[in-house]
């Protein structure tokens, strides 16, 4: 396992679209994308060309709980939002920042939960997780490469 940057990350801003899934129900996170892809054009004032997959649970350690995803880029503010999208606003706070290859999202995941974190002084907070899908991001491809932000605090 590869150890993760420990960031400090500020307030972001995004705009996008979200839907709602069950851990399995991995055919709702293309669906979206589906939707999200032809309309991202129409998001004014983005940061930059970056992509964010955002993950948002209310009770993380329940894997039966429907939580809600969002497809969406960060902006600087949110005043133009598109009539098919929402704003979201992640708060600051602490991240582990996981750099992911390939396609398995879900193995390396597994790593990070089973094998990382409880070697570490942390657990997960209760915060938006989310991954950015910069200029090595290739939709399919085993050389593809994202960050995964995983909200974190110290044990208590």
């Amino acid at each position: 396992m590869i150890e993760p940057k420990i960031i400090a990350l500020k307030e972001k801003k995004l705009v996008g679209m979200k839907s709602q899934m069950l851990r399995h129900e991995y055919g709702n996170i293309i669906m979206l994308w589906k939707q999200f892809m032809p309309q991202k054009h129409l998001i004014q004032n983005t940061v930059n060309t970056e992509l964010i997959a955002l993950q948002e649970y209310s009770n993380f350690n329940n894997p039966n709980e429907a939580f809600d995803i969002w497809a969406c880029a960060e902006v600087i503010d949110t005043i133009n939002i598109p009539e098919t999208m929402e704003a979201k606003t992640i708060d600051g706070g602490l991240y582990a920042v996981f750099l992911h290859k390939g396609m398995n999202a879900a193995a390396t995941y597994q790593r990070i939960m089973t094998e990382w974190l409880p070697n570490t002084d942390n657990v997960i907070d209760d915060r938006p997780h989310f991954q950015v899908m910069g200029d090595n991001y290739k939709n399919g491809s085993e050389e593809s490469e994202e960050d995964f932000y995983v909200p974190i605090k110290l044990k208590n």
